[in-house]
């Protein structure tokens, strides 16, 4: 898997498709990492598509960043920002899925210019930050081994994927492997873990309340996907956050929840395909 190393330290990626295509650049939440877009990033680079998918530091990543690093929300939307710096990626479209969706929000009221387009599915907004009752990991999150202690049990696949870990955030069946490699650093790495404690301690609503007012500066198209069976981030939630836009429109994808790249991977590349930048097959 490529890397590349930036001010606050190293992030890998995974590329797919011509290096002349179209940019697509995937953001994932909080304890998932890249591989949450696989399947959609795999349809959009088969029909001519730059696909990439950083793995983020927040909380399934490998590679700890430097100490001293900006891990805020609004330091990891910078982090953001250079990474698209540094492959010198313009006219992206930006797309963002939970927690991923906020740093998208909140990259456009720090650094817009490199972003053409965006894509939300199903992600926090307003005050909605994160969801009840995710606010509680995220306050764990503040002190690591209470975190580490409340995720050790999610080692044991039954667990991780009940109601109390990722199974409420999905509408199919996870994969046990790709779900353990999210949590197996964050219980593994105090480095890793050190990393989350400083997102999680720069995490409040309020300033993703005010980005709310100021997301209507943002030239470019929007396009939300959205699944109307999501308890944690409703489908009233997306319209709100349709209308704080200038040019947005919002699509429902059934069969699903949070996690739609995972739960309708060949929808949401169909549907970012037709609003990005069609390219012959």
């Amino acid at each position: 898997m490529p890397e590349i190393t930036l001010a606050q330290g190293t992030i890998r990626y995974r590329e797919q498709g011509p290096p002349d295509g179209p940019a697509v650049v995937f953001v994932h939440g909080f304890l998932v990492d890249g591989s949450l877009w696989d399947g959609a990033a795999d349809r959009l680079a088969a029909r001519g598509f730059r696909t990439l998918q950083p793995t983020l530091p927040l909380g399934s990543h490998t590679i700890a960043l430097d100490p001293g690093a900006d891990l805020t929300p609004r330091g990891v939307a910078r982090l953001i920002g250079d990474l698209l710096a540094a492959l010198s990626l313009d006219d992206v479209t930006l797309v963002g899925n939970d927690t991923g969706g906020a740093l998208c929000q909140l990259l456009l009221d720090t650094a817009p210019e490199r972003v053409g387009r965006l894509v939300l599915t199903d992600c926090d907004a307003f005050e909605t930050f994160p969801p009840r009752p995710f606010d509680l990991l995220f306050k764990a999150g503040r002190r690591p081994a209470l975190l580490r202690a409340a995720l050790l049990p999610t080692r044991i696949a039954a667990l991780r994927h009940s109601v109390l870990g990722f199974g409420g955030l999905a509408a199919r069946p996870l994969d046990a492997a790709q779900t353990r490699g999210w949590v197996e650093s964050y219980l593994s790495d105090a480095g890793v873990r050190d990393d989350v404690r400083r997102f999680c301690r720069g995490v409040d609503p309020r300033e993703l309340s005010a980005v709310a007012t100021r997301l209507r500066r943002f030239p470019g198209p929007v396009l939300l996907c959205w699944a109307p069976r999501d308890r944690f981030f409703t489908i009233e939630l997306g319209r709100r956050l349709q209308a704080v836009f200038a040019d947005a429109r919002l699509v429902e994808i059934d069969d699903s929840r949070t996690f739609v790249p995972l739960d309708q991977p060949g929808r949401l590349a169909e549907e970012i395909a037709a609003f990005a930048a069609p390219v012959p097959a």
